[in-house]
């Protein structure tokens, strides 16, 4: 009797051992490496209303697929989006495209979707970007107006009235610049002033934010001259607060500005986007440089490229390395994945979104994949 519950007891021991072994299996691939996490990241996409878009859309990266998960906000034209500094609020502007002046407005993000929460007037025709600092001051740029206006974010997200406006002077020497063209209007980092990127003007416009007066005041350096017929259209800060890019949409070239001790700029080198044997019609759009400020990038509409510059550590000078197609038209509005491993592209003539892995070390984009996306022309990660 006792041999027969002993062999009962060590059939049942080995039967248990074998359910915790079969777990064990089950919880691990075959060649015994855990299975990694795919991390989620979530962004918006600012669109131009009208054959298949109905505002801003909120999409998702999920390693190397792009997924769309729908419409974040109907509203129209949301042709540029930013995100206030605590990340709870988010900013579009509805441009206008000549049918009046145009508006900002303001939304709660919460758990992906948006909120409405108010719009005001931009005071001026086509609003194209619009920006804010880490005290809710926002800016707005209107590029038909030629004007930037200053409003004010309140702690629930509410935009102000319009607080001030500057308008921009000045031409330039082309058919597209026989007015100013206020393209962009960014806080400089680390200081309380406003610099404005003016294609129409062929310069970019400084200012002292006056939080008492809530006023921009013009400041030194007030402007700085490009060269005739560039268009500036938008610009980058390198991290280390010294240097200065503009990308000029009409001459599809990117100026280097050397910050001097007294706030002032020197101007660096010119350098083309384009490769020296191409003589069509290309368009420069959006210029942004790598968090670890070793590589910048420029898309080129036309050539329908994002070129790959390589950062000088002491200079700042641009070496360029590279051109990568992006499977599409007309390439808007491109940025990058949170971690910086990834850039994503919005072709706009294309409707399609595509999704390129980026090489740290040595600045290349490779293709992963691409989704439809409906007249995409801006780009933001949560």
């Amino acid at each position: 009797m006792y041999n027969k519950i002993r062999k009962t007891s060590f059939f049942a021991i080995s039967m248990l051992g074998l359910f915790f072994a079969s777990l064990l299996v089950s919880c691990h691939p075959a060649n015994g490496r855990k299975k990694e996490k795919v991390d989620e990241s979530y962004f918006y996409v600012g669109t131009y209303t009208g054959n298949g878009s109905n505002g801003i859309y909120l999409y998702k990266q999920r390693g190397d697929s792009l997924i769309r998960v729908g419409l974040a906000a109907k509203t129209v034209n949301p042709s540029f989006l930013a995100r206030s500094d605590d990340g709870r609020f988010l900013l579009a502007v509805n441009e206008t495209h000549d049918q009046g002046s145009g508006s900002v407005e303001s939304y709660a993000i919460r758990n992906h979707r948006l909120k409405f929460l108010n719009r005001r007037p931009s005071h001026g025709d086509d609003p194209c970007f619009v920006s804010a600092n880490a005290q809710g001051y926002v800016l707005v740029s209107n590029y038909n107006g030629g004007n930037v206006g200053l409003f004010k974010l309140n702690n629930d997200g509410y935009l102000s009235k319009l607080l001030d406006m500057h308008q921009d002077t000045g031409t330039g020497m082309t058919a597209r610049q026989q007015h100013p063209h206020a393209h962009q209007s960014v806080f400089e980092p680390g200081t309380d002033r406003v610099v404005t990127v003016d294609l129409g003007a062929d310069a970019l416009f400084f200012f002292k934010l006056d939080t008492l007066q809530k006023k921009l005041v013009a400041t030194f350096p007030f402007a700085l001259k490009m060269s005739p017929g560039d268009g500036p259209r938008h610009l980058a800060f390198h991290p280390n607060k010294k240097w200065l890019y503009v990308v000029s949409e009409l001459s599809s070239t990117v100026t280097q500005w050397i910050k001097n001790a007294d706030g002032s700029y020197a101007k660096g080198e010119v350098v083309s986007t384009l490769p020296r044997n191409y003589h069509k019609t290309s368009y420069c759009a959006e210029i942004s440089i790598s968090p670890d400020g070793r590589f910048l990038y420029v898309s080129n509409r036309g050539h329908n490229s994002i070129v790959v510059f390589q950062i000088n550590r002491q200079t700042g000078a641009l070496n360029r390395i590279a051109f990568q197609n992006v499977h599409g038209n007309w390439p808007r509005f491109f940025t990058f994945s949170p971690d910086g491993n990834y850039l994503v592209v919005a072709n706009k003539k294309t409707n399609n979104l595509v999704l390129f892995k980026r090489n740290k070390q040595t600045g290349q984009l490779f293709y992963v994949s691409e989704i439809s996306a409906p007249n995409p022309v801006c780009i933001l990660f949560l």
